[in-house]
């Protein structure tokens, strides 16, 4: 459609000295399957993130530089105490549908998400607010939760029981979406189907495929419609990274989110204009299950295999130097925020082996009385291969490893219910805030390997309320030195954002959060 309206241009006689944006469907490579398009049924994937944020938008938004923007809240107050937030609603906010978003869909989502019923994967961001928790847990109604909507609907206020310094950044996750109450009241858990589903984002879903593709077209209803010059966007789960780099080449993707590091030196010299990578605020680590009766419940043999991995070999033999080393669970770059290091891994490799070998012979363990271990990892090449790797270096220690591979949604879903040894996981910050991180380690649903540690949540709790930057900092950095010397986790590397696009598309930017709502981009055809 776009060469015929081209040509007829140029047949008209019309010359064409720049640019010309048109029309266009946005073709997207992500990492998976959602598990669902419901805001509060999701598992916290960022493939998740990528969809919902293109077709919802909650009371704020991102922009293409990755910086906070009013989004269905044209602006906002916060109180003196830090306790109360209090959101002013755009007056031409739709659903997709034609009914007006009001703040009583907040109050609806807000109240959905918490609900123990719902089961959502994000209930604890919401435990700053008044009666959340309880709520959560079954020992308060839902309508005492403190969120309310006052004007007509043109308001929502939010109270929160204590200060959360961070609270405001996490309201562009998918808990601080909408919900449209109109619409669930008559589909019931069928409303977020393609076929039923009403959105308020730029993009409305039209067609799933499972596992294999997912089909939006362009919301007329949104607010800021007109600047949106994509018909729609279709985006492709692809977990086998190298294929999605085949894809790419061979023209059926505009963007692909992520490639596999070990690929960034070929890609370089290949499609240059393609490569956008970038730092970004990402930890990739392999977690440890404490729970009774696992192997790694013992803290020396944590110890002892974070000490016997080469992160240097991983990141510049396996991934190609296109990654960097990492000593700590939350990632260098991050505002106001210095990370520890794990004790141990600044001592050079002959210096950690010895103490590694010694540690497993005091649990019991070493090349004459092998532990068996399995390594879980979602499918992809890339953690194959560092799982490969990984088990290499702990073969010295007596360690046996069996590896495990499942699809990305199966993956995670088993690690929340602490179905496995140790495994890998990774977390992509959304905010740009120490805390993201740091609640891995004490929060309900994506503290995998259930680690304990009460001084630690109260450390956490505390910094939650300081709304003194430089107090609050020095509470999260003693939160995680003290986290890491228990060894509940193993940081492998610090991510860079990697995605090929299309040097046609417009309106993409690099941002240390790696995120880039659809929104933004234009496709422009030259003459």
């Amino acid at each position: 459609m776009q060469r015929n309206i081209l040509l007829s241009l140029i047949g008209a006689g019309l010359t064409l000295s720049a640019p010309l944006t048109l029309a266009a469907t946005l073709n997207v490579g992500i990492s998976g399957d959602p598990a669902s398009l419901d805001p509060a049924r999701v598992t916290g994937g960022v493939w998740e993130e990528d969809v919902l944020r293109d077709i919802f938008e909650g009371l704020v938004a991102i922009d293409a530089r990755g910086q906070i923007i009013p989004g269905v809240a044209s602006d906002w107050e916060t109180s003196e105490d830090g306790r109360t937030y209090t959101f002013h609603l755009r007056e031409d906010a739709r659903w997709s549908d034609g009914e007006p978003v009001t703040a009583d869909d907040f109050v609806f989502a807000l109240r959905y998400q918490v609900k123990p019923a719902t089961a959502s994967n994000y209930a604890h961001r919401l435990y700053p607010i008044v009666n959340a928790q309880k709520i959560n847990a079954g020992e308060a109604e839902l309508d005492t939760l403190g969120v309310e909507s006052r004007d007509d609907g043109r308001t929502l206020v939010i109270h929160l029981t204590e200060p959360a310094a961070y609270f405001l950044k996490t309201l562009v996750l998918p808990f601080g979406y909408p919900i449209p109450e109109h619409v669930v009241a008559d589909k019931g858990d069928k409303w977020s189907r393609p076929e039923n589903i009403v959105v308020n984002g730029a993009f409305k879903p039209v067609r799933w495929i499972s596992s294999t593709e997912l089909d939006t077209v362009k919301n007329d209803e949104f607010h800021d419609a007109d600047e949106v010059t994509l018909d729609g966007v279709n985006y492709y789960p692809i977990e086998d990274k190298n294929a999605g780099i085949s894809r790419f080449q061979a023209g059926e993707l505009d963007i692909l989110r992520d490639f596999p590091a070990a690929r960034y030196q070929w890609l370089e010299q290949q499609i240059p204009d393609a490569v956008k990578i970038t730092p970004s605020l990402g930890s990739y680590y392999y977690v440890f299950n404490l729970r009774d009766g696992s192997p790694v419940a013992d803290k020396r043999v944590r110890e002892a295999l974070s000490l016997a991995i080469r992160r240097d070999v991983i990141s510049e033999k396996l991934l190609d130097g296109a990654v960097t080393p990492a000593t700590s669970l939350v990632p260098p770059g991050v505002s106001n925020y210095t990370p520890a290091t794990q004790p141990g891994l600044d001592d050079d490799m002959d210096t950690r082996m010895r103490r590694a070998r010694e540690l497993m012979k005091d649990a019991g363990y070493g090349p004459d009385k092998p532990l068996d271990l399995t390594l879980r990892y979602n499918s992809g090449d890339e953690h194959q291969r560092i799982a490969v790797a990984v088990a290499a270096m702990w073969k010295p220690l007596g360690v046996n490893v069996t590896m495990r591979n499942s699809e990305a949604n199966v993956h995670y879903s088993d690690l929340m219910q602490g179905d496995f040894q140790v495994a890998r996981a990774a977390w992509i910050s959304s905010y740009d805030d120490a805390q993201n991180f740091l609640q891995l380690l004490s929060a309900a649903t994506n503290n995998y390997g259930d680690y304990q540690n009460p001084e630690y949540s109260q450390l956490i709790t505390q910094s939650d309320r300081e709304l003194d930057p430089d107090k609050r900092r020095d509470m999260m950095q003693r939160a995680e030195k003290m986290a890491l010397a228990d060894y509940p986790l193993a940081p492998i590397y610090t991510y860079a954002a990697r995605n090929l696009v299309k040097p046609s598309l417009s309106g993409w930017d690099n941002n240390a959060l790696d995120m880039h709502a659809s929104r933004w981009i234009s496709i422009e055809e030259a003459r």
